[in-house]
């Protein structure tokens, strides 16, 4: 963990540099090392086809993040690492925000160990 989802509106795809997005939320989970794993950080997006934003009259769009991690980290480090990142999604859509009706969220998903299942050899690469 953490696994970092956007969901985003087909709408905004030409303009919205998805790839871009995630390499700047990875590079900000990546700098928070020392409480989430590199090797077990996931990003993803996801474009919505089927939706309706407010009362349907214009062409509105949205981004929806959510951040997935395993409990026991301090509530100052994910307050920390989500200001952080909701920070870099703003930046990242400033332009748009600026031009259009567009919505952005996030929210942060922390859930016990229990019940889940790994098997992930990538954080070998980490410890050195």
């Amino acid at each position: 963990m953490p696994h970092f989802i956007i969901e985003y509106t087909d709408n905004i795809k030409a303009e919205a540099d998805i790839s871009g997005l995630l390499e700047k939320t990875n590079n900000v989970l990546i700098s928070h090392g020392n409480i989430f794993p590199i090797g077990g950080i996931r990003s993803r997006a996801i474009e919505i086809h089927d939706y309706r934003v407010a009362d349907g009259s214009e062409n509105d769009a949205f981004v929806h993040a959510t951040l997935k991690i395993g409990a026991g980290r301090s509530e100052a480090d994910k307050k920390a690492t989500c200001d952080e990142l909701f920070e870099v999604i703003k930046a990242h859509f400033a332009y748009l925000f600026a031009k259009r009706y567009l919505a952005l969220s996030m929210e942060l998903i922390e859930f016990s160990e229990a019940g889940t299942y790994k098997h992930n050899n990538i954080h070998a690469r980490f410890k050195k």
